[in-house]
C-alpha cells in the first residue's frame, strides 16, 4: 500500500475501535494517507460485520454474510485479527503501540487497563503516542461507567426533542435522525483532536491523551438551538422542516410532489416574489425582513402554500435556478446518487477487493475532503476479516514459523 502521497503519510494508527464513531475517525485518517491497522476479534470481527441485512454481494450477485454497514467506515485500512485476552496477543499490540503514532479505542472506561493497553501503560512504552478514547459519556462524571450508543445520546442531549413534527401535527413526536449523526460527528471531532495533538507533538515531542464523549459531541452539535436556549431560557420545540429562525425555509407541496425552498436573506425573498409574480409581497411590512417573516409566518404560509401548488417541482426549480434563490428537490438516496452534480463530483467510488471471498468490488461514498496537493487516495476496499494479518505481522519482523505458532496458540 502506497501512503507516500497522503497528507498523513508516515503516520501509523493502531485502531482498536469498532462500530461507528471510532472507525469513522480512523477512516478519515486513513483517507488522508495514514497507515491504519484495524484490530479485530478472531472469527467474529467488528460488530458491524454482522449488522445486516443489507449485505455485500459476491461477483454472482448473491448476498454474502458480510454486512454493508462495515463497509461504510473501514476503507483504506488493514485488518489484523488478535485475541486481546491472550497474553501473546496483548504483547503483539503493545509492540505495535511502541511503533504507532496514534491509538484509537472505544472500550468502556478503564476497559483496556486489564490488558496493559490503556494510555498510562502504553505511554511508558511510547511517550510520543497520541491516544484517543471514545466513550458514551467520557472518563469522569456520574455516567462514566455507562455504555453509550448514538440513539441513547440523541435522546439524552435533546436532539430528538427538536427533530420531527410538532406533537399536534400528523406524525408528531420525537424522532431520531436517519443516520447515527452523534457517532459520525464524534468521529470527525476525534480526527480533528488527533490532528491537533500530532501538531502539538511536533513542538513538544510528547503525545497526549484525548477524551472524546458522545454526549459532549451531542450537546455541541445542537449549535444554534443550544445557543437560542441559553440566550432565552426557552427550550426549542419540534417544527418539522420549518427553520426556527428563517422564513420561508422549508418544504412545500407542489402540483406533483414536494420542493425545498431555503431563503436565507431578504434579497432572496424579493427575487422569489418577483419571479413568482407577487413582487408586492417583498415590500409588505409583514414580510419585508426575515424577522418580520418569522414573526408573521402563519400569514406568509397562508399565501405561499397555495401558490407553490400551482407549479410542478421541476417548474419551480427551473424558474428559480438563475435567480440565486435556493430551491431543490427532496431526493431519495437513489435519486441523489443519480444526480448530475453528484456524478460530476465522483461521489460514488467502486473499490476492487481481492480477499478470496467472492467479493470483487465494494462500493462506497467518496471522501468530501478535497486537498489540491495531497489528495485523498483510495488504496483498498474495506478489508475482509483478518485479510492483512500475515502482512502486518511480517512487518513487525515475524517469520512464517512465528506467525504459525501464534495461530496455533489462538493469539491471532
Amino acid at each position: 500500500m502506497n501512503h507516500s502521497t497522503g497528507a498523513l503519510s508516515g503516520i501509523k494508527v493502531l485502531d482498536l475501535s469498532r462500530v461507528l464513531a471510532g472507525p469513522w475517525c480512523t477512516q478519515t485518517l486513513a483517507d488522508l494517507g495514514a497507515d491504519v491497522v484495524k484490530v479485530e476479534r478472531p472469527q467474529a470481527g467488528d460488530d458491524t460485520r454482522h449488522w445486516g441485512p443489507p449485505f455485500l454481494k459476491d461477483s454472482a450477485g448473491n448476498d454474502t454474510r458480510q454486512a454493508s454497514y462495515f463497509a461504510a467506515c473501514n476503507r483504506n485500512k488493514r485488518s489484523l485479527t488478535v485475541d486481546m485476552a491472550h497474553p501473546e496477543g496483548q504483547a503483539l499490540l503493545r509492540r505495535m503501540a511502541q511503533e504507532a503514532d496514534v491509538v484509537v479505542e472505544n472500550f468502556k472506561t478503564g476497559g483496556l487497563a486489564q490488558y496493559g493497553l490503556d494510555y498510562e501503560s502504553l505511554k511508558r512504552l511510547n511517550p510520543r503516542l497520541v491516544y484517543c478514547s471514545i466513550t458514551g459519556f467520557g472518563q469522569d462524571g456520574p455516567y462514566a461507567e455507562r455504555a453509550g450508543y448514538d440513539l441513547m445520546v440523541q435522546a439524552l442531549c435533546g436532539l430528538m426533542s427538536i427533530t420531527g413534527h410538532a406533537d399536534g401535527a400528523p406524525g408528531g413526536g420525537p424522532l431520531r435522525m436517519g443516520v447515527a449523526v452523534v457517532d459520525l460527528f464524534t468521529g470527525l471531532y476525534a480526527s480533528n483532536a488527533i490532528l491537533a495533538a500530532l501538531h502539538a507533538r511536533n513542538a513538544t515531542g510528547e503525545g497526549q491523551y484525548i477524551d472524546m464523549a458522545l454526549l459532549d459531541v451531542g450537546m455541541a452539535v445542537l449549535a444554534n438551538q443550544a445557543s437560542g436556549f441559553l440566550a432565552t431560557g426557552a427550550a426549542p420545540q419540534r417544527a418539522g422542516n420549518i427553520h426556527p429562525s428563517l422564513a420561508p425555509y422549508q418544504d412545500f407541496a407542489t402540483s406533483d410532489g414536494n420542493v425545498l425552498l431555503a431563503i436565507g436573506n431578504d434579497g432572496q425573498f424579493q427575487r422569489f416574489c418577483a419571479a413568482a409574480g407577487h413582487p408586492a409581497w417583498g415590500q409588505d411590512e409583514r414580510f419585508a425582513t426575515n424577522t418580520a417573516r418569522v414573526r408573521n409566518r402563519p400569514d406568509l404560509l397562508a399565501l405561499m402554500e397555495p401558490l407553490m401548488r400551482t407549479r410542478t417541482t421541476a417548474e419551480w426549480i427551473m424558474l428559480l435556478e438563475d435567480k440565486a434563490v435556493p430551491c431543490g428537490p427532496i431526493n431519495t438516496i437513489a435519486q441523489a446518487f443519480d444526480d448530475p452534480q453528484v456524478r460530476a463530483r465522483g461521489l460514488r467510488v467502486d473499490l476492487p477487493r481481492d480477499a478470496g471471498d467472492g467479493i470483487a468490488t465494494v462500493s462506497g461514498v467518496a471522501s468530501p475532503l478535497r486537498l489540491s496537493a495531497t489528495p485523498v487516495t483510495y488504496r483498498n476496499a474495506p478489508p475482509a476479516l483478518g485479510q492483512h494479518t500475515d502482512e502486518v505481522l511480517r512487518g513487525l519482523g515475524l517469520d512464517s514459523a512465528a506467525i504459525a505458532a501464534l495461530r496455533a496458540a489462538g493469539a491471532v
